[in-house]
């Protein structure tokens, strides 16, 4: 009997969905590497591989079977060919740019444990989704807003979520997308680096932001009173600042932000708000070559630095701070600890701050392999963004689960599955 691939679902699934490996037709007790490879959108390819032995029937499921030492992982980790895949081209980060197309998974079957491995036994390939069927895409150019509107299927109205990226510029749709097939209305929103947008970052007027929150809140599809906010990196700070400033917010999530304004000048109406100060003196370069830039940014709580700290008191939303405890990029978790506190100090609840030792700056959704180091285009060279591969999957799949628990507790009022209720 020639060996096969089951895959399950079989033919196709949700990028942020486990997905079932399972090769049959191996000879009991076979020594065999399995390897994944898949190519983005630049034609850049990411591979991954494992050393493992079929049972004693010649079945192997990577849901019981562990990876051997000696491949990208080890251990029972079914998942494993997954969110250990790796870019061959240094510093390149997986990210998707069409989200109406699936990314192409495929993996292969091969002979032995050598290096390289014996001769193709099978092969098989799946589509990775990120538009679960029904889910509508609806590109949104009203007034100054450059954005992208994902609506789950059925008649509404949902929960309605803003979703920001950080430095890179630019409308990523990928964690926009993902989170509406699971009951919400997002809106991506660009907010430099993108069509008639700004082309740096140097100034941002948080009028636009508002025009962005009200465009949600007067939607048909879109639940109120409020809607939540999703922030990553600078995103982060953009909605700490949305929320202090901005009516019409019930919610908002960070991924290892900032409680300071940073990067570039922020205004609302009369006021201004500068950029955290820094020292780019402070950066360390490793042998590599590569920068480690997370103690270039000056203490908000100290001096003149204090101006850039952003009033979270005078929001009247619920927070969550997600923050990878290995975070290079910036001292997350000392943002996420100084940012409770002074709410509290302020008499203002205490918000959900959950901490993943291991976990570096990129927390995405589940399953996307994280990258350790990759181009900063403020600091025009490599950054390491820290990070160990196994730990800092599993934050982002623990993480997925509390954001979207978050939401649905907040926006929509219903019970949570996660063990942490408020």
């Amino acid at each position: 009997m020639a060996a096969s691939i089951r895959f399950s679902p079989a033919a196709r699934s949700l990028f942020d969905e486990p997905l079932g490996i399972t090769v049959q037709g191996l000879g009991p007790r076979q020594q065999v590497t399995l390897r994944t490879s898949l190519r983005d959108e630049a034609g850049e390819l990411f591979q991954a591989h494992g050393r493992y032995q079929a049972a004693d029937d010649g079945e192997l499921d990577l849901a019981r079977c562990p990876a051997l030492p000696g491949g990208s992982f080890s251990g029972l980790e079914p998942m494993g060919l997954l969110w250990a895949l790796q870019p061959r081209k240094p510093f390149w980060r997986l990210v998707k740019k069409d989200v109406q197309t699936p990314f192409r998974l495929r993996l292969e079957v091969l002979e032995g444990h050598g290096d390289p491995p014996g001769q193709l036994l099978a092969q098989a390939e799946h589509e990775r989704l990120f538009l679960r069927d029904g889910v509508r895409r609806v590109p949104v150019r009203e007034g100054r807003i450059r954005a992208t509107l994902f609506l789950p299927p059925g008649n509404g109205p949902f929960p309605g979520i803003i979703d920001l990226y950080g430095t890179g510029g630019g409308l990523p749709e990928y964690r926009a997308c993902l989170l509406a097939n699971y009951g919400f209305a997002v809106l991506a929103l660009a907010f430099y680096g993108y069509e008639d947008l700004p082309k740096e970052m140097k100034e941002f007027h948080l009028e636009y932001f508002e025009e962005a929150i009200n465009y949600m809140l007067k939607h048909t599809q879109v639940k109120g009173p409020g809607v939540g906010l999703l922030g990553f990196s600078k995103g982060g700070d953009l909605c700490l600042s949305m929320a202090s400033f901005l009516k019409g917010i019930t919610a908002t999530a960070v991924i290892n932000g900032s409680v300071a304004n940073v990067g570039a000048v922020l205004r609302y109406k009369d006021i201004t708000i500068p950029p955290l100060g820094a020292d780019v003196k402070r950066i360390k370069i490793n042998k590599s070559g590569i920068a480690d830039i997370v103690d270039v940014l000056n203490n908000p709580l100290e001096g003149p630095n204090r101006r850039s700290f952003i009033p979270l008191e005078k929001a009247e939303c619920r927070f969550l701070f997600i923050v990878g405890q290995d975070d290079h990029n910036w001292k997350s978790e000392f943002f996420a600890v100084e940012g409770s506190k002074h709410l509290q100090a302020h008499g203002k609840e205490k918000p959900e701050v959950v901490c993943y030792p291991g976990a570096g700056h990129y927390i995405e959704p589940p399953f996307f392999p994280m990258c350790a180091a990759s181009m900063h285009l403020l600091v025009g060279k490599p950054v390491m963004w820290g990070g160990e591969p196994k730990a800092h999957s599993e934050a982002q799949r623990d993480a997925w689960q509390q954001i979207q628990a978050f939401f649905h507790r907040h926006l929509d009022g219903k019970p949570s599955g996660t063990t942490n209720k408020l």
